[in-house]
């Protein structure tokens, strides 16, 4: 059987990209999914000083073991002030320090929801820009804008979303 990493770049723990990510690995059909929170692999924000007096962390180097193992990838992304959440652009900061193409291929599905309307779209495009040099297999791409309007009770209430996405479900798993 596959298995699917699913995570949030969040470390809020009421992380509305968190709840998304969940939602969608439900609707993997098939495969074990490992659902991981950021908190659970603290580290120090990189500096080079610090990697030469310490090394790299012991957590980047298990987060990069969970990806190598991983058949597929679902990370919804956290959008701050345009940009990645402070706590995953560090996790990348980190991995790529162990292996410059820290997503080895694996078949993604990248996501973003916001409480506005472009739904996390500047992460996005961030994102599908420079993950493809970390060796970033991106097959769907998926935003759900006014995460407060289409999200409840777990689930995506809009219709048309909650369809945006299965679709882009599919797209990964053709790809498994």
């Amino acid at each position: 059987m596959k298995n699917i990493l699913a995570f949030a770049g969040s470390s809020s723990k009421q992380s509305i990209n968190k709840q998304l990510v969940t939602y969608a690995s439900n609707s993997v059909e098939h495969v074990n999914t490992s659902i991981l929170d950021l908190n659970d692999f603290e580290l120090p924000l990189f500096s080079v000083d610090l990697e030469q007096k310490h090394g790299i962390p012991e957590n980047a180097h298990k987060f990069l073991e969970l990806i190598k193992s991983a058949d597929g990838i679902l990370l919804s992304l956290a959008e701050h002030n345009g940009a990645y959440a402070t706590v995953f652009k560090n996790l990348l900061d980190w991995l790529s320090r162990i292996e410059g193409k820290l997503f080895f291929n694996k078949p993604m599905l990248l996501m973003a929801t916001s409480p506005g309307g472009r739904g996390g779209a500047s992460v996005l495009e961030m994102a599908q820009a420079r993950f493809p040099f970390h060796d970033g297999n991106i097959v769907a791409v998926f935003s759900l804008p006014f995460f407060g309007n289409n999200f409840s009770e777990g689930k995506i209430v809009h219709a048309d979303f909650d369809k945006q996405l299965k679709e882009a479900v599919k797209q990964l798993q053709k790809h498994l």
